[in-house]
């Protein structure tokens, strides 16, 4: 699973990043969780809002950190 936080370094994006990384942990998931901050590619995916998830080329979540549960859920229901 191909994981990537979308962020320029806000606190918001860093608050996603280690959520992400726990959530993984947690779950035991073989992801590869990365973090993407250039602007240029981060406006690829299309956002109007950091942060936001992509899962497996896909984006989830966008400019708001989802709590845990919500969280362990969109990893899980890829």
């Amino acid at each position: 699973m191909e994981v990537i936080v979308l962020g320029t370094g806000c606190p918001k994006c860093k608050s996603l990043e280690k959520a992400t990384r726990d959530a993984v942990t947690e779950l035991g998931l073989n992801a590869n969780v990365e973090k993407e901050e250039d602007i240029m590619k981060i406006m690829a995916y299309g956002i109007m809002h950091t942060p936001a998830l992509v899962i497996d080329g896909k984006v989830v979540a966008s400019g708001r950190v989802p709590n845990e549960k919500e969280l362990k859920t969109l990893l899980t229901n890829k």
